[in-house]
């Protein structure tokens, strides 16, 4: 019998508050609490606990044949524990069922496997104890922050002790090859590699209620044909999708619930597919074959790449800045720093910096608090600028005046951030970005 894996990724960032120039070195409270409150309320009422009542009922329903799988941010973790605790209990529940795998990630969403093998690991390992914490397992499944994979990461994920890791099924790495098999690294072939089939996923997760898409309205029924159309001998058909897509990407009005709902029993009436966690899939398949990623991937765009997060100039001087202090903020003991530190590294700061999408706006738009990627880039060194001043002061480093600073010779001046945020505010924006 072939399997479905169901993974969701629940994920909300501490988003910042505006923070002015004149701010930095007389206030060091970074975040719109207003704004997060807020927004953890409405997703939760909107789509976290319904969605969780709903895959509790689907496993009331049919015991152990339905499974399903998550991985939650620790910052969303935090946020849920403050302000909706109810969804913490309500995922206790499903924890409980036996029947729910979760899967850990970095703590903070964050792309520390891009920028400090150090804290990427610490990351982890701070993130698998907390889902340990809460819900009793200690995972064995990784999923890296926007499906971030490449050999290397891979090879990191094995030495931690992970078995198995999921990412995108990007068709630039497969080639003529199908995602819908169990691979593995290509250095530590003991870890496994799922892929997401990105063509079935992105049906649900951006087409499902888009009227003037062919196959509108999406039905249980259409939607397991597909499934019954893919070749007998591939194993695994992995379904990646923000759990957001429940309720609030698709609102209820959409018929979304009803979808989930009545997916299993249709899937089980009229197809040799049955679901399966990660987990199950390690110790249930084998790898058809090594998977070859010299670069990163990631699920976001049709590129598959990291240009959401990194790679304009506004995006890679503030993530350069931000962990050339890394170092220093391992020396310091004081837990608000290195709740900050977390805190700073969520992708999405970085995301809100992409310029080659923002006029096209798309699913996650409407969690973007700024209006140009121009003032997230400068709203976030504001922050930052405070932050590396509060690291120095806790580890006594005199910072040289303007009359100790040697000049530096014109030959080797880099263009400045704010010349470069402005170099990106002319930019024209072209391409769709469709990744949280």
């Amino acid at each position: 019998m072939r399997s479905i894996c169901l993974y969701f990724q629940v994920h909300q960032p501490f988003r910042l508050r505006t923070y002015r120039f004149f701010n930095i070195g007389q206030d060091h409270h970074y975040y719109d609490d207003y704004q997060n409150r807020h927004i953890i309320r409405r997703v939760a009422e909107k789509s976290y606990l319904p969605a969780n009542n709903l895959m509790l009922s689907l496993i009331k329903e049919f015991g152990s044949a339905f499974k399903v799988s998550y991985s939650i941010s620790g910052t969303a973790l935090e946020q849920l524990e403050t302000h909706v605790p109810e969804v913490i209990r309500s995922f206790r529940q499903l924890a409980d069922t036996g029947q729910v795998e979760f899967i850990a990630e970095t703590y903070a969403h964050s792309l520390s496997s891009l920028g400090n093998k150090d804290e990427f690991v610490r990351q982890v390992e701070l993130h698998a104890s907390k889902i340990e914490e809460l819900f009793g397992k200690r995972p064995t499944t990784f999923r890296n922050t926007e499906l971030i994979y490449s050999d290397h990461i891979g090879e990191i994920v094995a030495d931690m002790g992970f078995h198995t890791m999921l990412t995108e099924g990007a068709k630039h790495i497969l080639g003529w090859k199908s995602p819908n098999y169990m691979y593995c690294n290509n250095i530590n072939p003991k870890l496994k590699v799922l892929l997401r089939n990105f063509r079935l996923s992105d049906d649900l997760t951006f087409r499902f209620s888009n009227q003037e898409w062919s196959e509108w309205p999406l039905t249980t029924e259409k939607f397991v044909k597909w499934l019954n159309k893919i070749e007998k001998n591939e194993e695994v058909v992995n379904l990646f999708l923000d759990y957001e897509t429940i309720g609030e990407h698709q609102w209820k009005e959409t018929g979304i619930f009803d979808f989930f709902s009545h997916l299993p029993e249709t899937v089980f009436s009229n197809s040799n597919f049955s679901f399966s966690t990660p987990d199950q899939l390690y110790h249930k398949l084998q790898p058809v074959s090594a998977i070859s990623v010299p670069h990163p991937i990631s699920w976001a765009d049709e590129e598959r790449d990291l240009t959401a997060w990194l790679g304009n100039e506004l995006q890679d001087e503030a993530f350069g800045k931000l962990y050339s202090y890394e170092a220093k903020v391992r020396q310091c003991k004081d837990p608000e720093i290195n709740r900050d530190w977390l805190y700073l590294q969520t992708s999405n700061h970085f995301y809100y910096m992409c310029t080659k999408w923002f006029s096209a706006g798309e699913v996650h738009k409407y969690f973007n608090p700024y209006g140009s990627p121009y003032e997230a880039f400068i709203n976030y060194m504001n922050v930052l600028s405070d932050f590396m001043i509060r690291v120095d002061e806790s580890l006594n480093v005199k910072e040289p005046s303007v009359q100790e600073a040697e000049p530096i010779p014109a030959s080797k001046r880099k263009s400045s951030p704010v010349k470069a945020a402005v170099k990106a505010k002319k930019k024209p924006a072209k391409g769709v970005k469709k990744a949280k």
